[in-house]
């Protein structure tokens, strides 16, 4: 019986495991929210705790250890030690969602309440700075507020959107290093997000992080310049590469080979049923800056590289391996193109597909537990064939999913592995 790491090796070499491999909680698009998790402790009469937001934006919950050994989890992440909304987790206090399900989340998590319930969230634990995030009245999460100053053509300057993209710093170096031998020692797997890696991530264009973004950070405004203004766009892409090489060689420098994956990138160029740029754009525009760091970690290290984009993205996946790209997340079976039999038939010996193990849209949120186990299966034989597959949901499992669908899901998965 191989142990997770090696299972998870032996899919990132497309060479068939023991049993699939499962990941859950290792990246930010691979999570489990809060009230799931505190749902399955419950289910499974485990220590009743706290369960930590480690990730507020999405209400993301730590799986802690005795978890992972039930689930069967196996692999390990690695996170930024600041969140999307720039404060680290650290000093954990309770704090009491509207659904009533009490978390720790960390102690410059600074919220105020409007007059209509919604919660906003405030960049660096700042309450004098405008609020960067709005979880509406017993909502789930929170949706990042556009804090777009008025643009003036003439005075647009690339480095107003380079703000966040700095050098390493001494303590981030000695964070991650910590953190990757902690991890490393679990015997499973490690992914890692190092941040800055993801040019053009949506999600990261109004900055939530900053106290007071400047250059372009409204979202639609931001695909409109990916059009009329490349070349702004192209001298931020151009500076923020240079200084994500420069730290990952920092980062290299202390960590080695220690990590498996690292997560690149989280932009998004799918819709359902097709997607945001062409294949030209692509090209153009942002496989230059992707080719420039996926080249250089194959070149020095051992880990695998991770593109999550949601959607209907099949016209752009060889795109994406032209890229250097080793894997795809979350796999959206759902969006049109991307049926899995065809996925792995046509690209499944370039591309580790880690997701699309059932359909979070419909299957895992309304469909009944046997429905989610045939699922489960049938997406595990049709993936898992000669490796290239880690388990997942297609993203992040939601807080309102039924906990009776979810345990159907892991069950399904014990019951591949003979368990």
């Amino acid at each position: 019986m191989m142990t997770s790491k090696e299972r998870v090796l032996a899919a990132l070499r497309h060479q068939q495991p023991d049993a699939v491999p499962v990941d859950f909680g290792s990246t930010a698009v691979t999570g489990i929210h809060v009230q799931i998790i505190a749902a399955l402790r419950d289910h499974y009469g485990l220590e009743k705790r706290l369960v930590k937001a480690h990730e507020p934006y999405q209400m993301l919950g730590t799986i802690d250890e005795d978890l992972k050994q039930v689930l069967g989890i196996d692999l390990e992440g690695v996170v930024p030690p600041e969140t999307m909304f720039g404060f680290r987790n650290e000093n954990w206090r309770p704090w009491r969602l509207d659904g009533g399900l009490e978390v720790l989340v960390p102690e410059n998590f600074k919220i105020t309440k409007e007059p209509n319930g919604d919660t906003l969230i405030y960049p660096k634990g700042d309450l004098t700075a405008p609020a960067s995030g709005r979880m509406p009245k017993n909502g789930f999460f929170f949706d990042s507020i556009i804090r777009q100053d008025p643009i003036v053509e003439e005075d647009l300057d690339p480095r107003d959107n380079q703000e966040e993209f700095t050098p390493i710093s001494d303590s981030d170096l000695d964070y991650f290093e910590a953190e990757v031998k902690a991890k490393a020692k679990t015997g499973r797997a490690v992914m890692a997000t190092f941040g800055g890696l993801a040019f053009g991530d949506i999600a990261l264009v109004p900055a939530p992080f900053l106290k007071h973004p400047k250059g372009i950070r409204d979202i639609e405004e931001w695909y409109v310049t990916t059009l009329t203004r490349p070349s702004y766009v192209h001298a931020i892409f151009e500076k923020q590469c240079e200084v994500a090489i420069e730290n990952l060689m920092k980062l290299h420098k202390r960590i080695g080979d220690s990590v498996n994956a690292a997560f690149i990138c989280g932009t998004d160029f799918g819709t359902q049923w097709s997607t945001f740029c062409s294949v030209d754009t692509y090209k153009s525009l942002y496989h230059p800056y992707y080719k420039r760091v996926n080249d250089w970690i194959h070149i020095h290290t051992t880990w695998k590289t991770f593109k999550h984009s949601c959607g209907s993205v099949i016209s752009l996946i060889p795109s994406f391996i032209d890229s250097g790209f080793d894997i795809l997340n979350p796999v959206q079976c759902s969006a049109a193109g991307m049926e899995p039999e065809n996925l792995k038939q046509e690209f499944g010996a370039d591309l580790v597909f880690w997701g699309g193990g059932i359909d979070t849209q419909k299957t895992l949120m309304f469909g009944t537990p046997e429905q989610v186990r045939e699922e489960v299966i049938k997406r595990c034989e049709i993936f898992g064939k000669d490796g290239g597959f880690i388990f997942n949901t297609v993203h992040n499992i939601q807080g309102n999913v039924p906990v009776k669908n979810v345990v159907a899901m892991f069950d399904a998965l014990k019951e591949m592995r003979g368990l």
